[in-house]
């Protein structure tokens, strides 16, 4: 399972959908980038794999970040994995 996450401008957590396939996964990337750099403020609408009942729209001028992570991959201490920004402790 693939989760992606989207960090959206002035939210403090990510909003989260799921794919089975690698392949379905990098499809939806790659419709978030497009969305996220033609610069428009059109709505992108999707639904989760994981959870049937979930679905999410959100407008593409918000979004400023996606991410793709598999969910059998390594995770950090916390259990959860690795995120956008990771501190180095010292």
């Amino acid at each position: 399972m693939f989760t992606i996450d989207l960090t959206v401008r002035n939210t403090p957590f990510p909003i989260s959908v799921q794919r089975k396939t690698a392949e379905d996964a990098e499809a939806v990337y790659q419709l978030i980038l497009a969305a996220m750099s033609s610069g428009k403020p059109e709505i992108v609408e999707l639904k989760c794999e994981g959870k049937t009942e979930k679905k999410i729209a959100v407008r593409a001028s918000e979004i400023s970040g996606v991410q793709v992570t598999q969910k059998d991959s390594a995770t950090t201490a916390s259990g959860r994995p690795p995120g956008f920004f990771a501190l180095a402790s010292e």
